[in-house]
């Protein structure tokens, strides 16, 4: 008689379904659209979607250059003095754009550098006249430095810090320079990580859509994503949006490959960093050197901060407290990134176990399929951007239903598998780790099903649980991904009712809209890293 799978690797075939089958809907939407219109579709594939292509991966490469390069420089800084005062207040500083949503990052940039930004007002001080502003890909390239130069430099510093201490004793002991440092020991280092980080900057800058629509500023700086929210949205192409989704599809499936072969951090985050102990001090022109980079490195990412704050206090945040619009678009926020985050939680957790469950019950030495499935069920969303499910849904179900109903579903459901990868940081290592030491003493004392998870699952698990759930209900109260196709007058989330503001030129009470956002996702953000710092 053949065994019927366990309840675990049930529910774990189920998440990796609901995963699957989110990414499928998309496909099948886009699919349909363009058998019933065949012509329509393959017109699209025209001298405006080149230009369109062109843009994307150019300031894509233009934002990986800047964002990486200057990290290199920051993060060697950074390990070449290992103790000094503020050090982990600047890392921690560093990790606050990894908490921020896009939008607030933008509004803070134009806060800063916009036409009627902070610096315009003493570029005119000092006569320079009227400031032209940072729309365009100027906007576009300060924006991505803003968030990915200090995920780079917090990966470049995990590099250097796993030099082991020997190399540093010996350097010490040779009375090596700055250049024969740099050459046999840091650069090595550094070369074998380049590569995956380079490619996850690449790919962020790809997929951006908040900042690309925030600050693009027209048509001559449009991304892809950025079009097939218009062609949806705006225009009601679905022909032009079905092959924008199309090349979007391919460029992110090769970009994510080549990830993938080089072994690069997919959940774009960083640890923070606590360097080994140096035995090579650096002389007193490369300390002023590292000084002035890791200056301007701090004030790239301090000074939209706080032109978010001086903006967003500047606003009558007692109006907006009490305005009914801005309470209603707050709970709605508060409702939908609670569900995602519990949602997104339990498909993580479900994964989880199941692939422990087979990898234990695997004779074999390479796994299979199954296992395989649910070991890359989290990375599996990453293939398909938020704004290509929406509008592959949207295309499927707007025959059929009122998809501005369906709202709030939608954006429960992809804000909830696209924040997997990231909880899965946070809840496989602890969750394998309990297992392998209660699994055996379970099985022998018939502990199973609830009892098990009562008594014994759940001590283990709840603190990363709890990490994992305020990092994914973070990611979803910041989402403009989904909503953007799906919102309306009648169902607005606080990112939504944000970029409402903006498009009526209403910038006081954005600023501070943006204000309460970054608020509430820095206190989630910091939540879910205390509790990940506690649990370690």
């Amino acid at each position: 008689m053949r065994h019927l799978p366990s309840p675990t690797i049930t529910w774990g075939i189920a998440a990796f379904g609901f995963v699957a089958l989110l990414a499928a809907g998309a496909f099948a939407g886009l699919l349909l659209e363009g058998a019933q219109d065949l012509p329509a579709a393959l017109a699209g594939f025209d001298s405006y979607l080149l230009r369109v292509a062109r843009f994307t991966l150019w300031q894509a490469l233009l934002s990986t250059l800047i964002s990486v390069g200057p990290a290199l420089l920051v993060a060697r800084a950074l390990s070449s003095h290992p103790s000094f005062f503020g050090r982990r207040a600047l890392l921690m500083l560093f990790a606050v754009p990894l908490a921020l949503p896009a939008l607030v990052a933008a509004l803070g940039v134009l806060a800063l550098l916009g036409r009627a930004g902070l610096f315009a007002d003493a570029y005119r001080w000092f006569g320079g006249g009227q400031w032209p502003g940072i729309y365009g890909l100027s906007g576009i390239l300060v924006a991505h430095a803003f968030f990915n130069l200090p995920l780079a430099t917090r990966l470049c510093l995990n590099a250097l810090d796993a030099i082991p201490a020997d190399q540093w004793r010996l350097a010490s002991q040779l009375g090596m320079g700055t250049a024969a440092r740099w050459q046999l020991i840091e650069w090595p280092a550094l070369r074998s990580a380049l590569p995956g980080i380079a490619a996850l900057v690449f790919m962020l800058c790809l997929g951006s859509f908040t900042i690309v629509l925030t600050l693009g500023g027209g048509p001559a700086a449009t991304t892809l994503e950025v079009a097939i929210y218009q062609s949806l949205r705006f225009d009601f192409d679905p022909a032009r949006a079905l092959a924008l989704t199309t090349l979007q599809l391919g460029l992110t499936a090769l970009v994510l490959a080549l990830l993938f072969r080089l072994g690069a951090d997919l959940a774009g985050t960083a640890n923070l960093s606590v360097s080994a102990r140096r035995h090579a001090r650096p002389g007193r022109l490369e300390a002023a050197f590292n000084t002035v980079v890791v200056l301007l490195a701090a004030a790239l990412v301090a000074a939209p901060l706080a032109a978010v704050v001086a903006a967003g206090l500047r606003s009558d945040l007692a109006r907006l407290a009490t305005e009914n619009t801005v309470r209603d678009a707050v709970a709605t926020s508060l409702v939908l990134a609670t569900l995602s985050a519990g949602l997104c939680v339990a498909l993580t957790l479900s994964m989880v176990g199941a692939r422990h469950r087979l990898a234990g019950a695997r004779r074999r030495a390479r796994p299979g399929f199954l296992e395989r499935a649910l070991d890359g069920g989290a990375s599996l969303i990453l293939v398909v951007p938020p704004i290509v499910i929406g509008a592959g849904w949207f295309i499927l179900l707007r025959r059929t239903a009122d998809v501005f109903a369906l709202a709030p579903v939608m954006v429960v459901a992809v804000n909830a598998a696209m924040a997997i990868p990231f909880a899965m940081r946070a809840i496989r290592p602890a969750h394998d780790d309990a297992a392998s030491r209660h699994d055996r003493l379970c099985a022998q004392l018939g502990i199973r099903g609830i009892d098990r998870w009562r008594l014994i699952d759940w001590p283990a698990l709840k603190r990363p649980l709890a990490t994992g759930f305020a990092f994914a209900m973070a990611l979803s109260l910041g989402d403009l991904g989904v909503i953007a196709l799906f919102g309306s007058d009648a169902f607005q989330t606080l990112p939504y009712l944000l970029l409402q503001r903006m498009g009526s030129y209403r910038t006081a009470d954005a600023a501070g809209l943006a204000l309460i956002l970054a608020l509430l996702c820095l206190a989630l953000m910091l939540i879910a890293e205390r509790l990940g710092g506690r649990r370690q």
